[in-house]
């Protein structure tokens, strides 16, 4: 079944209204990435700390994401990366307005708007959208994940030295105990690792079967959010890397193509 005939089943669902609004919101915030991208003259750069950085692009998409889905959702709370968090009813909605700001900075194409609902405390919906590239990755809880008009899923790989695994390596302070032994452990055994330097991009990529694991600590909901349900719904594990279940609250993350996990855990905490 194709998207379009699946979005034509869900078109009388409060689900799949959901996926529609925020495809809306993602769109129009995407033509601010596209006529920006490449043109760093035309934007205004602020730096957090080291190696973590907001442009004025953020703030304005933000702006139009929030504005966007407000007219839809006026009551609900909003957590997003560059603005206080907004108190609202228990329905959250999380909004990264690029992640992969430093890619966006040196014109490397790795970019997504990010927007995921949280409901009871279980992630509901969630889009990623790569408007550089025009990839639409979205998902709904039991409606599996698509890219555009495609149903993706995990590899089928079964054996981590056929994998390609994605890592993003720490910098600045954001290095944490051991991590030179985990990178270690898993390039020894896999064919290759692979950084986009954006999570959410990175977690599309193994709910589309492009990679086949994906590791990294310190991570925040909005970078996540909605690339953990597309790699469960592509048919992925998702759990901590010390291999207990991960939660919203949890910022270490360990996903797979289910087949490997249990082998990529051993490897990653092998001493």
């Amino acid at each position: 079944m194709n998207s379009l005939i699946l979005k034509k089943k869900l078109d009388t669902t409060s689900n799949f209204s959901v996926i529609d609004i925020f495809e809306k919101a993602a769109r129009k915030a995407g033509k601010i990435l596209i006529s920006d991208f490449g043109k760093i003259e035309n934007f205004k750069i602020h730096s957090k700390e080291i190696g973590d950085f907001v442009t004025s692009v953020d703030i304005k998409v933000e702006k139009i994401l929030l504005d966007t889905l407000q007219q839809f959702y006026p009551n609900a709370s909003y957590i997003t990366e560059e603005s206080d968090e907004i108190k609202g009813e228990e329905e959250t909605i999380i909004i990264d307005p690029i992640d992969g700001t430093s890619n966006f900075i040196h014109g490397i194409p790795f970019v997504g708007i990010v927007i995921g609902r949280v409901f009871k405390g279980e992630i509901t919906d969630g889009v990623i959208f790569n408007p550089i590239l025009d990839e639409f990755y979205w998902a709904t809880k039991g409606a599996g994940a698509w890219c555009n008009n495609k149903k993706i899923n995990v590899s089928n790989i079964d054996r981590i030295e056929n994998c390609l695994i994605g890592n993003s390596i720490p910098h600045a302070n954001r290095g944490y105990q051991n991590y030179l032994i985990e990178i270690d452990n898993i390039a020894k055994k896999c064919s290759g690792l692979r950084s986009t330097g954006a999570a959410a991009i990175d977690l599309a990529l193994v709910a589309s079967g492009k990679t086949d694991a994906f590791w990294q600590r310190n991570l925040k909901i909005w970078d996540i959010s909605s690339g953990v349900l597309l790699v469960r719904e592509a048919g992925g594990k998702v759990t901590q890397p010390s291999g207990d279940e991960w939660t919203i609250e949890k910022s270490d993350i360990l996903v797979s193509n289910n087949f490997i996990h249990n082998q990529f855990l051993e490897e990653l905490n092998s001493k």
